[in-house]
Formats: structure tokens, C-alpha cells, sequence
């Protein structure tokens, strides 16, 4: 859902008249910085220029400031800084997002899409504020950080912290693997998404104090695709000491995908072109919209999704291992973290398909054998969750299974790795549940955003704006900001939270009366266990 920008007051079109210099890129002369310095648009100084902002509910905002330069000149390679501007830049309007096929969140797409929006209580105070650094979702192929539901305003206002959202390369864009072209220019190609995010919080760590923040105290935050891309970042060795604190919202990266499955799906994407290994520059010069929709083509590996999986390579240099295989990155090991999911993640998508909602016993085996992403027998599987939840109707296992067969693994294998490093970690399950669509939908994926944003009232929240959504966003958005200043998530609003062990596995149960519980979900957890963990796309 689209978030509009703001419309520019009467005074601000009568100073850029006086002012005289709007440049194509958005940026304004020195008359009109002078013109409004005393009148109040917050300003602030970057490392290529001066940007000015707006201020909107007593938080300043800054939008679409530019970290890395046009990579339309620079695709599948490592960005370069951006070009310095004169004169004071509009930062008012989100920049361009990644290219994508699809909703951009309302934004226009362009390889010029290396921008990220800062949300702050105040400018050059020395406050030493944490951090929120948030890694957007939509797996690796979409997304934003302009999005309605991102917005930074409620969470500084909650615990005067700095809040930034960032877009990044996606897709065949920042995740199609090169490294078997023979083209040096392109051995980075396969993680240059991840190697964007590690730009940008370069950028945030120069220029923290600027915008009252501590550049010691950076949280990385992330739903979904964004979860995966932080669980990366763990183990990639040019990320280290970029960040210090962690949380990750139904979002998990166990295992990257290695060489040789990346470089079939890049001889998939070159043929759907018309080129071959090394016809690097032809692929340089092709045009966006053609890499686009070449992206259409069919994965080998998936059976619900005709597109190509992108996502971190194990290129040995700037992915070195595995995020999460067979352990727990050292390098993070001293990062608290935050893991969590929701109770009904796949309620979000096939909640799409109303006959999910009405299955028969025997329509079940089927559909299992296509959601539920491993080779166990679906009759196996019925058995037990009939044994377990003799009251579930045939969807309600089919909705059940298919979260705990797909990336709920993945979490509780992230967890159980951080326990055996003994390494912090808290782990919460959200149960509580959407009021939308007559409350059907449940604890479906996407529903910890607006809670943890704080922004229940936003266009494209689910959660309601009534005072028990309200309370959640309490406890959500306290918990994310507490662990930001005491790299621990405990908070009033809470009962005592636990750090995640073996063999209890205590579990933050977040509902309208929240609970500890050790293991919960244990007899799926060791159902799903009987077979092997893969990773979807990395194989």
C-alpha cells in the first residue's frame, strides 16, 4: 500500500520561487537553505551534502537520502558512494525502490535505488540514542523501506530512539550469482543485496551522531525476507561490528544456496536471454524490464512458485559458511537476539484460496504433498496432529502443518544453535490473533509488523486500532526497544522472558495475557524432526 508524500505548504513553493535552483534530482540551492533555516525544516549535514527534512508529528524525517550511487552503472557489482551534490537536498519524498516486478510499495523502481529514510527525535544533540535499523520483507525478489507500515514516527515518540528503513538491490538485480563467468568485475555477484545492506549501515555508523544516534549501538530489525537477510549478514564477515543487536520476525536463513545450484538457476536466467555463461556484456547493457521478466522463469526446485529463487551465495569470500549450518555463526555470537514467529505464518498466503478454508479428510493428503515443502507422508502427518489436536477440523491441520513444515524449522533451528553457543537469545511465538476477515486469518504472517512498529492505526494494518491492539503494540514495540538499549527484551509489560535453552526451549507466548512456555508446539517440533531440514531454494 502506497504511502503518499507529503504535499509541499504554500510557504515552501513561495521559498523554492525565491530560491530559483530545483534541480531534476530533487536537489535546491544555497538561497533557499537560507531562506528556510530560520523558519524550521530540519537540516542535516551528510558525507555528500546537505539534505533538508520535515518534521511530522515532532519527529524529524528525512527521505530518500542516497548511500550509494546509480547501480545502473554499476549492476551486479559493489556500489560506489554517491555523487556529492551542492546546495541543500529535498529529503521529503521516498526514493526509488529496487527494481521488481510487481507493487513497488507505491514507489517508482529504478537501478538508481540505493536510498534509506531516517526518523529521529533530534539532530546533533549528543544523545547517544539506539539505533533501529529495519531490513525489509518480501523474500529477495520485493520490497521496500517506504512502506505505510515502517514508518518510524511512533517507535521514536515511544522510546526516543533513531529509526532507518533502507532499499536495496533484489532479485536477479542483487542476488543472481556470476562467479563462474570469468568476468572479475562480477565475482561479488550472487550477494550484492547483502553487500548493499552492509553499505547502508556503514553509512548509519558515519553518521549516527548526526542524527542524534549511537553508532555503537545498532539494532538490525527484519520481517521475513528481511529476518533471512539479517541471519546472513551473522556470518558475513565484512558485516561484523556493524551491528550489535538483533531481532528477526519469521525470517530465517539456516543455509545459503551453494555454487552449483545457484549457477544452474543463472544458466536458466541467461537462456530465458538468449546468452550464454559468458556473455557478460550483453547482460550488462540488457534493459531493466527485460531482466525482469526473465525472472519469470520456472524454479526447478519449487512446485508453488513459477519464478526463480534468489538469495545469498556461498561464494566462499563474502559468504564464506552457512548462516546457521552446522552452527551458529562465531562472529555473532556476542549479538543478543531476538527470534520470533507467528503461530499461523501460512494463513497469510494460502488463506488466499477460500477452499482452503472448507478441506475434507480427503481432500488433505493432497494438498499437504504440495504446501507442506518436505517428503513426509502426508497420512503420517494427518495421524499426528489428529492425535495431538483431536478437536482440528482438516483445514486447521492443513494451515498448522504447513507453518511448522515450512519455515518455523528454521527458526527453531536457529534457536537451538544459538543455545548450544551459548549465545543470548529470546524466542516468542505470536498467538494473538487478527480481528480481519472475521478473525480467520489468525496469527498470520506479517501481523508482528504493525505491533512492532507501533502502528496498528496505519493504511494496511490487520491488527485493528482498538485498545487491545493497542496493548499488543505495547508490549510488541517495548520489547523490540528495550533490547535495543539493554540488548535484552524484558520490559514491564512482560512476564520474566527467559533466554532460550536446551532442553526447555523457553518461549515468549505473545497473546492478550502473554505466557512463558517451555517447548511449545514440541510434539510438531519432533514430528517435523523425522526428516531432514532444507532450506526452499538453496538446493
Amino acid at each position: 500500500m502506497p504511502l503518499q508524500p507529503p504535499s509541499p505548504s504554500p510557504r515552501r513553493d513561495f521559498l523554492r520561487l525565491l530560491a530559483g535552483t530545483v534541480t531534476m534530482a530533487g536537489m535546491v540551492g544555497p538561497g533557499l537553505y537560507a531562506a528556510r533555516a530560520a523558519s524550521g525544516p530540519p537540516l542535516a549535514t551528510t558525507r555528500s551534502g546537505r539534505i533538508a527534512g520535515l518534521v511530522e508529528r515532532g519527529i524529524h524525517v528525512f527521505r530518500g537520502v542516497p548511500y550509494g550511487g546509480d547501480t545502473a552503472r554499476r549492476r551486479f557489482q559493489r556500489a560506489v558512494r554517491e555523487a556529492a551534490w551542492t546546495g541543500t537536498r529535498d529529503a521529503t519524498r521516498f526514493g526509488a525502490s529496487a527494481p521488481q516486478r510487481g507493487d513497488a510499495d507505491g514507489q517508482s523502481v529504478s537501478e538508481d535505488c540505493l536510498f534509506l529514510n531516517v526518523y529521529t527525535p533530534a539532530l546533533r544533540d549528543g544523545g547517544k540514542r539506539p539505533v533501529l535499523f529495519y531490513i525489509h520483507g518480501g523474500g529477495y525478489n520485493n520490497g521496500s523501506g517506504s512502506h505505510a507500515l515502517y514508518d518510524g514516527v511512533n517507535l521514536c515518540r515511544r522510546g526516543d530512539v533513531v529509526v532507518v528503513t533502507v532499499n536495496h538491490r533484489l532479485n536477479a538485480f542483487g542476488y543472481l550469482y556470476l562467479g563462474e563467468s570469468g568476468d572479475e568485475r562480477l565475482r561479488d555477484a550472487g550477494n550484492i543485496g547483502q553487500l548493499d545492506l552492509i553499505d547502508a549501515l556503514r553509512w548509519v555508523r558515519e553518521h549516527a551522531h548526526e542524527f542524534g544516534g549511537d553508532a555503537g549501538n545498532v539494532t538490525v530489525f527484519g520481517q521475513s525476507g528481511g529476518g533471512a537477510k539479517i541471519a546472513t549478514l551473522m556470518a558475513m564477515p565484512e558485516a561484523n561490528g556493524l551491528f550489535h543487536r538483533a531481532m528477526t520476525m519469521s525470517g530465517q536463513q539456516v543455509t545459503a544456496a551453494g555454487p552449483r545450484a545457484a549457477a544452474q538457476r543463472t544458466a536458466l536466467f541467461l537462456a530465458e536471454l538468449g546468452l550464454g555463461p559468458r556473455d557478460t556484456a550483453a547482460l550488462l547493457a540488457m534493459p531493466m524490464a527485460r531482466l525482469l521478466e526473465a525472472t519469470r522463469v520456472r524454479d526447478p526446485s519449487r512446485v508453488e512458485d513459477t519464478s526463480l529463487y534468489f538469495g545469498p551465495v556461498l561464494d566462499t569470500h563474502n559468504l564464506p559458511r552457512h548462516p546457521f549450518y552446522p552452527d551458529a555463526p562465531a562472529q555473532s555470537a556476542r549479538i543478543p537476539m531476538v527470534i520470533g514467529n507467528t503461530r499461523d505464518e501460512t494463513r497469510a498466503f494460502l488463506g488466499n484460496d477460500e477452499a482452503n478454508f472448507a478441506l475434507t479428510w480427503d481432500q488433505l493428503p493432497q494438498k499437504l504433498r504440495e504446501q507442506q515443502y518436505v517428503d513426509l507422508s502426508p497420512e503420517v502427518v494427518i495421524a499426528e496432529y489428529r492425535r495431538l489436536y483431536p478437536d482440528y477440523t482438516p483445514s486447521e491441520v492443513f494451515f498448522a502443518a504447513t507453518t511448522a513444515g515450512r519455515s518455523w524449522r528454521g527458526a527453531i533451528i536457529e534457536a537451538e544453535e544459538r543455545a548450544k553457543q551459548g549465545a543470548p537469545a529470546w524466542v516468542y511465538q505470536l498467538d494473538w490473533r487478527s480481528p480481519a476477515e472475521g478473525g480467520r486469518l489468525r496469527a498470520f504472517h506479517t501481523l508482528d509488523i504493525p505491533l512492532v512498529f507501533d502502528n496498528v492505526a496505519a493504511k494496511g494494518s490487520k491488527t485493528g486500532d482498538d485498545a487491545r491492539a493497542r496493548a499488543m503494540a505495547a508490549r510488541m514495540s517495548e520489547a523490540l526497544i528495550a533490547l535495543a538499549r539493554h540488548g535484552d527484551p524484558n520490559h514491564a509489560g512482560l512476564p520474566d522472558w527467559a533466554p532460550y535453552t536446551l532442553p526447555r526451549r523457553q518461549t515468549m507466548v505473545l497473546d492478550d495475557t502473554p505466557r512463558m512456555q517451555d517447548d511449545p508446539r514440541g510434539g510438531e517440533r519432533k514430528l517435523y524432526q523425522r526428516v531432514p531440514f532444507v532450506q526452499r531454494g538453496t538446493m
